[in-house]
């Protein structure tokens, strides 16, 4: 498959026809199979960028998927894992919704809000050192996933910061990128 240089000329969807579509749609599949090399080049960002933390993002990242996938998490939960903070760089503020965002087609319900809501979940295990309440989770308590991703934070992504840590590197888990994301 590749991108078609063929192009519709409506000036707004109001104005589209049947053919214009018939033309479109089909990209979509296309513009999905390229997704993979995009969110590996994304993840690219992470590296080097340590921010202060004891290692870089991208480090921190397969840190918390190499534990996940250890454990004997699924595939979908090992994703998730990989791609929670894959915004860091691009919004620090709102990190967890750009991962979850990416994920959102892919995955399970559990998993999806597990994603979206791991940033105030983490902040459990250090906000109160930054003036921030670290009970903040409290507010999601009647959530049937609080407990779930409040096991995340607790045991694959909050620990995911040791610089002796022996990680999968990033081709380890390029398959499951590929596979999940990529649309075939």
């Amino acid at each position: 498959m590749s991108i078609t240089s063929v192009r519709t000329s409506f000036k707004s969807f109001e104005e589209s026809t049947v053919e214009d579509w018939a033309l479109i749609l089909p990209q979509l599949a296309v513009t999905q199979s390229l997704v993979p090399d995009r969110i590996l080049e994304q993840l690219g960002h992470l590296r080097n960028d340590h921010g202060g933390f004891p290692v870089d993002r991208l480090e921190h990242s397969l840190q918390t998927a190499t534990r996940a996938e250890r454990d004997g998490r699924d595939i979908e939960y090992v994703l998730c894992a990989l791609l929670h903070d894959i915004g860091d760089t691009l919004t620090p503020y709102n990190h967890p919704a750009i991962g979850a965002a990416i994920v959102k087609p892919f995955v399970s319900p559990a998993n999806h809000w597990m994603v979206e809501h791991h940033g105030i979940f983490q902040g459990y295990f250090f906000w109160q050192h930054i003036g921030l309440d670290q009970n903040a989770r409290e507010a999601y308590r009647d959530s049937p996933y609080f407990d779930y991703t409040a096991e995340f934070c607790a045991k694959y992504d909050q620990v995911a910061f040791d610089a002796g840590y022996k990680s999968e590197p990033l081709e380890h888990f390029e398959p499951m990128i590929r596979s999940l994301l990529g649309g075939q």
